[in-house]
């Protein structure tokens, strides 16, 4: 008898799992950073007139967002005229208050100052829905207000 046998077949080795841990977990953290959760479900119609002279914002986490429009046609119980909604729910216009103040009293004292409401109106809302609702926000002296359009000609000749 030989000391040394010859290998029958030519078997592949077993695959080295030891590094799959790691990767999981490196793929795990890479979409954890990248992710974009959504802020609001929109329960109103938001389609946004059009402006030709846009500007950016700067910093969106001092931005408090206020949506005006009709309802969708998922929430058509709510009836036909145009709403607010303020995060994920639909308030009247004497709650736009406590959502400033809530929204203020979420922010660090010195970022108070540099807040700003961005109002998100459908094409089609009625002013007198944005006239309450700047008046309630003079009354809580949230007077940086910024309109949120898309960008276009306001003719609809682009």
């Amino acid at each position: 008898m030989s000391k040394f046998k010859k290998k029958k077949g030519g078997e592949m080795p077993a695959v080295n799992t030891a590094s799959l841990p790691d990767i999981v977990f490196m793929l795990l953290f890479f979409f954890m950073v990248a992710t974009v959760m959504r802020q609001n479900t929109l329960k109103i119609d938001n389609n946004l007139p059009f402006a030709d002279q846009v500007e950016k914002l700067d910093k969106k986490d001092l931005v408090m967002y206020i949506y005006a429009g009709k309802p969708s046609a998922n929430y058509k119980q709510f009836g036909n005229e145009a709403r607010i909604q303020l995060n994920d729910d639909f308030a009247g216009v004497r709650d736009v208050a406590a959502f400033i103040a809530a929204e203020r009293a979420s922010k660090r004292e010195e970022l108070i100052p540099f807040l700003t409401t961005a109002l998100k109106v459908d094409s089609d809302a009625n002013m007198g829905l944005i006239g309450d609702i700047k008046q309630e926000l003079r009354k809580v002296n949230a007077l940086k207000i910024n309109y949120t359009t898309k960008k276009g000609s306001v003719f609809g000749r682009d």
